[in-house]
Formats: structure tokens, C-alpha cells, sequence
């Protein structure tokens, strides 16, 4: 049968943005789509999902032992559906890129990573070697296409649709192999630095852990995520999970601020698609002022107080 099947992502409490760039990738794909929510008393998520823009249907695997985003737990309910879908997708987030291999090894296939366009029905692209050149992938048409979608490369479908919801039992019991511990979050109550409209930067021109308490301040002010270059994780400023680019997340806000960050072609990677990218660095030849849209050569540490001030 020609439908794809979308693994929805979430918190607990709302969808990720992320289920909704897969739809638009679905919906390139040219077949019908479901989506497949997991969770513990996830109706309210379940009706965010079932107003996406295209949705023929949603279908609830409802179950304590799915609470949490195991995904040895989670790809078991996947591949008990796959034989009903000729695509299964998820994003390219964290929480894909744990699922989705899982889920090919399960049944047999290679994956598909970061499709960012749709050639055709098992046609598709994807960039490489740090985003300088474009491979173009063709999955075999006999078999189940398992891939992550790039949501930096895709638009959110809208959320003015009505598919039907439909819940079934879990059809295998948790993995006694593997348990839950916890999950620990860098950024507190910022937005997800992977879906924030806002993102506010910072490179290693920083000089310290306590100097960084700059970014969070102003980030906070404008409800903005926070990131950092390579550079600065690795100078232990910053925890790992707020780094941005090729070996970091790939984002793609409506407004990107980098504050002393030169713009290796690793770090660009990360923040092309981003909509206004403003970068602030006091090396006028910094490679970041050729991709920025507004460049200002001055000190970081002259213009964090003063954009704080304008804005409190």
C-alpha cells in the first residue's frame, strides 16, 4: 500500500513542531499519511495532531510503558503498523535519530537520513560533506522506506484539519532490557533550541562559563533559545546539547543572533536555512559576515548590555 506513516514527537504535553515539517515532507512524498502518536494519556496530543494540514488519519498507541521516548519500546509499536505503509518518517532530532535507525534495522532495511527535498516517490536529497554538496538518494522501491526528514529544510504544514483519531493497545510489552532514568535539560524553560522561532548564540569570544549568563539574560527578554558554537562547548562554557552545526543540532530559526562566533563552515552548516541570520563580532573579516544578512563589527561585550538595556 502507497502511505506513509509519521512517528509524531512530543513532550508529554504538546506536539513538536518537527511532526508538522514531516507532514509537508509527507505530503511532497504525493500519498496519503497517518500519524502515529506514542505516549501515556496523550488525547490532548493526539487532537494537535489530527488538526495537521493533510492528515488522513491518527492512530494512538496508548500505554505506560511508552510514557517515556525509549525507543526500543517505541519501535516495536512502529514496525507492528509498518506492513500497512510503504514510507515511515521522523525528524531529524534527537529523538528520531534514536528511533529511526532502530526501526530499519527492525525490518530489514537501510535508512534514508535528512531528506531536505522530494524527487519523487523513493527520490530524494540530502546534503553532505557539511552542506557543499547535495547526494541525490534512491531507495528501493520494493521495500518499506524508513528515513528522518531534515525539518530545517521544511515549512510546518498548517493546522486547520480534522483526520479521524483512532486508539489501539500496545502491541508488546516494555523492553526489559532497558529502563528510564531521566531526562536532564540545558536550557531550563527556554524553547527547545531545535524548534524556537528566536535562537541567540555564542561563540568561544565569550572567554568563560560566567560570561555566558550574558545570552541566557537576553535571550530571556526576547523568548529566544540559546546556542554556541563548537567552540564554546568544548571551552566547557556551555553544556554540549546547545551546540549548533554539523556535529551539533541543525536549525533553522525565524531570527538567528550570533555574538563572537567567526563562522566555521561546520558552525554555518548548522544555521543556512535560518530566516535573518545577525551576527556581532569585532573581526571584521569573520567568515560569518558573508552569510549574515545584518553584520555589525563591534564588541559583543559593549552590544549584549546595551541590546539588554533597549529591551528591558
Amino acid at each position: 500500500m502507497s502511505k506513509t506513516l509519521i512517528i509524531a514527537e512530543h513532550d508529554g504535553s504538546n506536539l513538536n513542531p518537527s511532526t508538522a515539517k514531516c507532514a509537508s515532507c509527507a505530503a511532497a512524498i504525493g500519498q496519503d499519511f497517518d500519524i502515529l502518536v506514542m505516549g501515556s494519556s496523550v488525547n490532548a496530543i493526539a487532537e494537535q495532531a489530527a488538526a495537521i494540514d493533510g492528515a488522513a488519519g491518527v492512530t494512538v498507541v496508548d500505554a505506560e510503558n511508552l510514557a517515556n521516548p525509549l525507543a526500543v519500546n517505541h519501535a516495536a509499536e512502529v514496525v507492528a503498523l509498518a506492513e500497512s505503509y510503504s514510507h515511515i518518517l521522523g525528524p531529524s532530532t534527537t529523538y528520531g535519530r534514536d528511533l529511526m535507525p532502530r526501526i530499519a534495522a527492525l525490518l530489514g532495511v537501510n535508512q534514508v537520513s535528512d531528506i531536505s527535498t522530494v524527487e519523487g516517490s523513493h527520490h530524494f536529497t540530502r546534503p553532505i560533506y557539511a552542506g557543499n554538496a547535495i547526494v541525490d538518494v534512491h531507495a528501493p522501491e520494493n521495500v518499506t522506506v524508513v528515513a528522518t526528514v531534515r525539518v530545517a529544510s521544511w515549512k510546518a504544514a498548517g493546522n486547520s484539519g480534522s483526520a479521524a483519531i483512532e486508539t489501539r493497545s500496545a502491541s508488546a510489552p516494555a523492553s526489559a532490557n532497558t529502563r528510564y532514568v531521566g531526562l536532564e535539560a540545558g536550557g531550563g524553560e527556554r524553547p527547545d533550541l531545535q524548534s524556537a522561532p528566536r535562537v541567540v548564540s555564542a561563540g568561544r569570544a565569550m572567554a568563560s562559563e560566567e560570561n555566558f549568563e550574558m545570552v541566557y539574560e537576553l535571550a530571556d527578554l526576547i523568548g529566544a533559545g540559546v546556542g554556541a558554537s563548537r567552540a564554546a562547548v568544548d571551552a566547557g562554557y556551555c553544556p554540549n546539547d546547545m551546540q549548533v552545526g554539523q556535529t551539533g543540532k541543525i536549525i533553522a530559526p525565524d531570527l538567528y543572533i550570533a555574538f563572537g562566533i567567526s563562522g566555521a563552515i561546520q558552525h554555518i552548516t548548522g544555521i543556512k536555512d535560518a530566516g535573518t541570520i545577525v551576527a556581532v563580532n569585532k573581526d571584521a573579516d569573520a567568515p560569518i559576515f558573508e552569510v549574515a544578512d545584518i553584520g555589525l563589527v563591534a564588541d559583543l561585550f559593549t552590544v549584549i548590555p546595551e541590546m539588554k538595556q533597549l529591551l528591558s
